[in-house]
């Protein structure tokens, strides 16, 4: 992660364009992570924040084109070597083919929201052979919408960073048990799942 922020703070704007392409292309970068942080770079650096959804939106459907491509030149049987060289895609390819099948042409859009399958799906689309004209367009709508979202986090944060800060060191024990509280809390309802998988 280190390495990232150098390579943002050296290359500024650019570097911000080819992680989030390379994000929706399934390379192990988060888009939480990336995206808010861009949205705080852009704001520290005096980019507008339509420019810099424009600008996300655009290496987003890049990246996801490409992911696009490997699946509908490589079909179900690229699928099934994916799977079975990278354990870990499993779920969520599978569940974005369940997202597919249920929700048609609008799967990609709707699956930009959903974190199981919000990268995979590209992959999907192209083995079921949707065309591509169809899967850009609603691609770009949940692209956007999923950016937007993640960078006006991002951006604002760092606006108002005094006021948050301010509010947090107030807080901040409060904050803290709630946090340590709600940790406990999934973990326990986590718990109980995996013994009736198990049983």
């Amino acid at each position: 992660m280190e390495q990232v922020l150098l390579w943002v703070q050296t290359y500024g704007t650019p570097a911000i364009i080819v992680l989030i392409a390379l994000e929706y292309a399934c390379f192990p970068i988060s888009s939480e992570l990336v995206l808010p942080f861009a949205g705080a770079f852009g704001a520290g650096m005096g980019i507008s924040l339509p420019l810099l959804i424009l600008y996300s939106s655009a290496a987003g459907l890049v990246g996801t084109s490409l992911t696009y491509a490997v699946g509908r030149y490589g079909g179900s049987p690229m699928m099934e070597k994916i799977m079975c060289r990278f354990p870990s895609t499993k779920k969520p390819i599978l569940a974005s083919y369940r997202t597919f099948g249920n929700h048609g042409k609008a799967a990609v859009c709707l699956g930009r929201v959903i974190p199981i399958c919000r990268t995979y799906i590209a992959f999907v689309a192209g083995a079921c052979g949707q065309p591509y004209p169809e899967y850009a367009f609603f691609s770009t709508i949940g692209i956007s919408v999923w950016n937007t979202l993640l960078l006006t986090l991002g951006y604002y944060f760092y606006q108002f960073r005094d006021v948050f800060f301010l509010y947090f060191n107030k807080y901040k024990t409060i904050i803290l048990v709630a946090g340590l509280l709600l940790i406990v809390l999934l973990l326990a309802v986590k718990r109980p799942d995996e013994e009736d998988r198990t049983a």
